[in-house]
C-alpha cells in the first residue's frame, strides 16, 4: 500500500499488481517447454498443384485471392525463390510458420483450382 501514489484509480493499480504477480508466478513454474522445429528435411507434406490445364491469368487471380500471410509466403518461396529461413527473417516469423503458411497456401490453391476445373468441365 505505501507504493500507491494516488495517481489513477486504486482498482486499476491493484489489478496491475495482481496481473504482474500472477505472470511472475507463472514464469517461475515454467509450464511451457521449448519445442525444436522440424529439421529442413522434414518439410510439411507438399501439395502437388496441377497447373497444366489452368490459364495463367486464372492461376494469378487465385494466388491474389489467398489470405495475405499465405500469399506473401507463397510468392516469396515459389515466385521469388527465397528459402524458408530467408522468409522467416524478412517477415519476422519462425521457419516453421513459413513452412506452414506455404503448405496452407498450396492446399487452398489446390482446392480452388479443383473447383475451377470442375466448373469448366460442367460448362
Amino acid at each position: 500500500m505505501p507504493q500507491y501514489q494516488h495517481k489513477g484509480s486504486f482498482e486499476g493499480w491493484m489489478k496491475r499488481i495482481t496481473i504482474n504477480t500472477a505472470l511472475q508466478k507463472y514464469r517461475e513454474k515454467s509450464p511451457l517447454h521449448l519445442v525444436s522445429e522440424a529439421p529442413d528435411e522434414e518439410i510439411v507434406e507438399e501439395v502437388a498443384l496441377e497447373t497444366e490445364n489452368v490459364n495463367i491469368d486464372v492461376l494469378l487471380d487465385l494466388i491474389q485471392n489467398l489470405p495475405d500471410r499465405y500469399r506473401l509466403v507463397f510468392n516469396l518461396y515459389v515466385l521469388d525463390n527465397y528459402s524458408h529461413k530467408e522468409i522467416a527473417e524478412l517477415l519476422n516469423i519462425s521457419v516453421g510458420t513459413s513452412k506452414s503458411n506455404l503448405s496452407r497456401a498450396r492446399q487452398i490453391l489446390k482446392k480452388e483450382m479443383e473447383r475451377y476445373q470442375a466448373k469448366e468441365e460442367n460448362a
